[in-house]
């Protein structure tokens, strides 16, 4: 995490028929973008695993309930949580703010992780994200589709995960000296 803490991840073990089938949700949570906004988050839950939550509700595509989750709920679901600040990318650190920008290095120990744990033995695997989470299930798809055999059917789904390098309403690029804020870390 930012503040060098270990990262953490949510696991619900599928069962019945999927118990060989994976979803993975990238958790989001924004950006920071300077020293200044990055020292704040490392003082969260988004910078460091020391104020994170022991246990979370699974809901939506996460649920355990078929009535409202019929497609996945007795998959294994693993929600990763999101605290480089960089949508799970990265790998850099800060010396003079202790800042650690390690995303990617968290993103392949969890996945090393969990291939250990049976993820390897997937039949079906999704990778998804909201936000943050979605740019980094963007980012990731590639990577994460190769991590299985050719006959393991891997899907990704980015919710609200595009963010468009466009003229916003005040007529400036905010986006776009957002992520350049975030690549000059």
């Amino acid at each position: 995490c930012l503040d060098g803490t270990l990262p953490g991840y949510h696991w619900h073990r599928g069962y019945g028929s999927g118990a060989n089938s994976w979803l993975i949700q990238l958790e989001g949570g924004g950006w920071c973008n300077n020293v200044r906004t990055c020292v704040y988050r490392k003082k969260t839950r988004r910078g460091s695993s020391t104020y994170m939550e022991k246990q979370i509700p699974f809901t939506g595509i996460l649920s355990d309930k078929a009535e409202q989750n019929p497609d996945f709920f007795n998959w294994n679901r693993v929600k990763l949580r999101y605290c480089d600040g960089a949508s799970f990318t990265g790998d850099t650190e800060n010396k003079a703010a202790k800042l650690q920008f390690r995303g990617q290095r968290i993103w392949l120990a969890a996945m090393e992780d969990l291939m250990s744990k049976g993820m390897r033995n997937a039949k079906q695997a999704l990778l998804s994200g909201c936000s943050a989470g979605g740019l980094a299930s963007i980012l990731h798809c590639d990577e994460f589709r190769n991590m299985f055999p050719r006959t393991s059917k891997v899907k990704c789904l980015s919710d609200a995960g595009l963010f468009l390098d466009a003229v916003d309403v005040s007529g400036g690029r905010t986006l776009r000296s957002l992520y350049n804020g975030v690549v000059g870390l």
